[in-house]
């Protein structure tokens, strides 16, 4: 129904810090994650397939 206003420290009883807002200059780089991802993944095959060679 018609709830009472509730002072700013109800709201925010831990005390956190205001949610920032999202943006170009705070954004995670997704691209060269993903890019490091791949190169150790290919490291891990080749030396899957150099290991092979070599015992075998």
């Amino acid at each position: 129904m018609n709830q009472p206003q509730q002072d700013p420290q109800h709201s925010n009883p831990m005390r956190h810090p205001p949610e920032q807002p999202g943006g170009a200059d705070g954004s995670p780089k997704f691209g060269r994650l993903l890019v490091v991802l791949i190169c150790a993944v290919l490291l891990i095959v080749a030396i899957t397939f150099a290991s092979e060679a070599y015992f075998s």
